[in-house]
């Protein structure tokens, strides 16, 4: 005869059921990684118990960083900055909400940083042979450097609601040190919107992190040794709640003469810098923040950016080369992120 259970016995080991089955769904990470903006990017968040399907979370995924290529890449003939630069002539244009979001803060960091990031300054990079033109084997004349530095300069652009003009025909905009930095931030949003509060997300270098990983342990982010030959870790931080930035010019080059020339253009100058600063990364809440002041950090150099990251509390790492030797700057603020903690130089 077929033993019955009684009822409250099946409701018992129903509830014991998944109870053990909530036992073995620990959280663990999920990944995903693509292609975008002429680079790659990674994504890692935490699930438990697994709500999102990977494939679904990226196909949102591509389909915004997708539009923002669409918006603000140079290489791409149709986006809207391609379409401004095409302009040719003093005037202006309709943008979208998002162009001007990225715009205006580049123009934010112009000013907070006295001309160090200049979104104009494409033209002068590309005379230098770091541009879409490639590469050159003799270093541009005076009169030529010149010229080309007359057609550029954040005071011939300008913004006005959702316009955007240029006073000046030949001036040309370049998003390329601060929109990787935006597609990081739109990343992040769209895992907030879906509920993920942690996670760490990469494109091209830069990235942001948020919460911890299972079992409660923080993020942590490798800072590479700007050596051209490697890639060995140079040192390692925990950003946080935080975005982290680094540019550099230890694999962007080329020498003549025995004089090196960096494809950091200070747009004061309209030459490559001539300090010896190859790396430099900033912490902020916002990527697109921390993007476009690494930049300008690489244009600043050791005085004047640990100047600027002291009078406006950032957290900035510096690394300059010196008699063959690396020395490293630090900020007060970039203190609290180390790992391991160093003695500042």
């Amino acid at each position: 005869m077929l033993y019955r259970a009684p009822k409250t016995l099946w409701l018992a080991l129903v509830g014991l059921a998944i109870f053990l089955s909530g036992c073995t769904q620990a959280p663990q990470v999920e990944s995903v990684s693509g292609h975008t903006m002429g680079t790659t990017y990674h994504v890692s968040w935490v699930d438990a118990p697994k709500q999102h399907d990977p494939l679904l979370l990226q196909g949102e995924i591509d389909l915004r960083l997708g539009q923002v290529n669409r918006s603000m890449s140079t290489w791409k003939r149709n986006s809207e900055v391609s379409r401004f630069n095409r302009l040719g002539r003093v005037g202006g244009m309709e943008i979208s909400a998002e162009f001007a979001t990225v715009l205006q803060e580049a123009k934010r960091l112009t000013r907070l940083t006295d001309g160090a990031l200049d979104v104009t300054v494409g033209p002068l990079v590309n005379l230098w042979g770091f541009g879409p033109d490639g590469r050159i084997e003799h270093a541009p004349d005076e009169a030529e450097i010149a010229r080309i530095k007359g057609s550029t300069g954040d005071d011939k652009l300008s913004i006005k609601g959702r316009w955007l003009f240029k006073s000046e025909s030949d001036l040309k905009v370049d998003l390329s040190a601060i929109a990787k930095g935006y597609g990081v931030d739109v990343v992040a949003q769209v895992l907030e919107a879906r509920g993920i509060h942690n996670y760490l997300v990469e494109v091209g270098g830069e990235l942001r992190v948020k919460g911890v990983k299972p079992g409660g342990q923080p993020w942590r982010v490798a800072i590479e040794q700007p050596d051209a030959m490697g890639r060995d870790v140079f040192n390692v931080i925990e950003p946080g709640n935080m975005a982290v930035a680094t540019s550099g010019d230890y694999r962007n080059f080329f020498e003549e003469d025995g004089e090196q020339f960096s494809h950091i253009i200070d747009p004061a100058t309209g030459r490559p810098v001539k300090h010896h600063v190859v790396s430099a990364t900033v912490l902020t809440d916002s990527c697109m923040t921390a993007d476009g002041l690494a930049t300008a950090m690489m244009v600043l150099g050791v005085d004047r950016g640990l100047a600027l990251a002291e009078a406006q509390d950032l957290a900035v790492m510096l690394i300059e080369r010196s008699q063959g030797q690396f020395r490293v700057h630090y900020s007060p603020a970039f203190k609290q992120y180390l790992e391991r903690k160093e003695t500042q130089s």
